[in-house]
C-alpha cells in the first residue's frame, strides 16, 4: 500500500505538497548543484555510498540531489570504506511514489532509522532491497521554511549498520541548510508577482510554461481570453490544442532545447473573442533565471496582426526586456530554478 495515499487526509497532504513543489519550481528530476552538494555532504559525513535529496509529489520521487559512488579515487566515499563494488553512476533520478522507503519517512513526518532492513518485516521486501541490495537506511524528513514535508534527505548503506545519535542529529541539522534556499525562492515569487502584474495590463497574449513540457506558470488576461482558459500547471499542448494545431508548442520546443529565440509568423488561428480568424506572430523566448543558468522555462507573446505588416519588432522589445528582468530576479543566486505562481490570474480557470 502506498503509505503516501492510503487515506483522504493523505490524499489531500500529498496534493497539497505537489502543488507547493510546482510552485517553487522543485516537480521535476532535473538536478540542482545545491542539492547533489547536500547529498555528497551526507554521505562524507556519515560514510555511506548512497545519499539523496528526494522531493515526493503524489505520483513520483525526484532525486534532484544525488551522491553515488563512481569508483574516482578521489571520491570521499569509496568501496573500500564500506560502498558498493559496481558503479551506479547511471542510477535514474527517480523512482514510483511507493518506493523504497522515502515515503514511509514523509508519510510519517519523523526521522527513520533502519540499521537492518532484514530485521523489519514491513520492510524486508521493499523493491530498494532486492534492486539495488540497500541493508540499512536513514531518513531525514525535509521541511520547507513553511514547515510542509517535500520529501527526504536520505542515506544508505549495503550493509547492517548503527545509525547512531551523533549521525541522526547531523542529518537533521544538514537538512535544515536548505531552509535559505526555500526562503530565497519564496522571495523570487514575490518578485516576480510585481512583474506578473506588469504582463496583466498587457494589450496582446503573453504566457510564462515551465521546463520541457511547457507547464503553464502564468497566462495574462488577453492569452485567456484569446485562446481559453485553462488549469495552472496543465501541459501547456495538451489543454491548448488550438495552438499545439498551428505549431506554436513546436516553436516552443525549439526556443526550450537550443535556448535560442523562435518565431512562428503569420499563423491564423480562430480565437475565443473574434467571429473570424486572427493572424498571429508567436514570439518564444527561452528563460533562464540568469545569464549563466539552464533554461527553465519559454516566454511566449503573441502580436495579432491580421491586416497589419510584420509586427515583430515591438513584440522583441517586449520580450528583451521581460529576459533582462527575470536575470535580474535571478541573480541572488538561484540555481536553475524557475518560481512563480498567479494565484487568481485571468488566463486560467479554476
Amino acid at each position: 500500500m502506498d503509505p503516501l495515499s492510503s487515506s483522504d487526509p493523505a490524499r489531500l497532504t500529498s496534493e497539497q505538497r505537489k502543488l507547493r513543489l510546482q510552485v517553487l519550481g522543485l516537480n521535476t528530476v532535473e538536478a540542482e548543484a545545491t542539492f547533489d552538494r547536500i547529498a555528497r555532504l551526507a554521505a562524507s559525513f556519515t560514510q555511506s555510498p548512497l545519499a539523496m535529496v528526494n522531493f515526493i509529489n503524489d505520483e513520483r520521487q525526484m532525486f534532484r540531489g544525488m551522491y553515488v559512488p563512481t569508483g574516482s579515487p578521489d571520491d570521499k566515499v569509496s568501496p573500500e570504506s564500506g560502498g558498493i563494488a559496481f558503479d551506479l553512476s547511471n542510477l535514474s533520478r527517480e523512482a514510483p511514489g511507493d518506493y523504497g522507503f522515502c515515503p514511509h519517512v514523509v508519510a510519517q513526518g519523523s526521522q527513520l532509522a533502519l540499521d537492518d532492513v532484514f530485521d523489519y518485516p514491513r520492510f524486508k521486501g521493499n523493491p530498494l532491497v532486492n534492486d539495488l541490495g540497500v541493508r540499512s537506511y536513514l531518513g531525514t524528513p525535509l521541511r520547507d521554511n513553511t514547515g510542509m514535508i517535500l520529501g527526504t534527505v536520505c542515506v544508505a548503506d549495503m550493509k547492517p549498520r548503527t545509525w547512531d545519535r551523533g549521525l541522526r542529529e547531523g542529518m537533521q541539522e544538514l537538512t535544515e541548510t536548505l531552509l535559505s534556499d526555500f526562503k530565497l525562492r519564496d522571495s523570487l515569487l514575490a518578485q516576480q508577482q510585481e512583474l506578473f502584474a506588469v504582463f496583466d495590463g498587457a494589450p496582446f497574449p503573453i504566457m510564462l510554461t515551465e521546463g520541457p513540457d511547457h507547464l503553464l506558470r502564468y497566462a495574462n488576461g488577453k492569452q485567456g481570453s484569446a485562446f481559453g482558459l485553462v488549469p495552472q500547471f496543465s501541459p501547456g499542448r495538451h489543454v491548448l490544442p488550438g495552438l499545439e494545431a498551428i505549431g506554436v508548442f513546436g516553436a516552443m520546443d525549439d526556443a526550450f532545447h537550443t535556448g535560442q529565440a523562435a518565431t512562428l509568423a503569420r499563423a491564423s488561428i480562430q480565437t475565443y473573442d473574434s467571429h473570424t480568424p486572427q493572424d498571429f506572430n508567436f514570439l518564444c523566448t527561452p528563460v533562464r533565471t540568469s545569464p549563466a543558468a539552464p533554461v527553465s522555462g519559454v516566454l511566449t507573446v503573441a502580436m495579432n496582426t491580421t491586416g497589419q505588416a510584420f509586427a515583430g519588432s515591438e513584440q522583441r522589445a517586449f520580450a528583451a526586456n521581460v529576459q533582462e528582468r527575470f536575470e535580474r530576479l535571478g541573480a541572488g543566486g538561484l540555481p536553475g530554478g524557475m518560481p512563480g505562481q498567479r494565484t487568481e490570474g485571468a488566463g486560467y480557470r479554476g
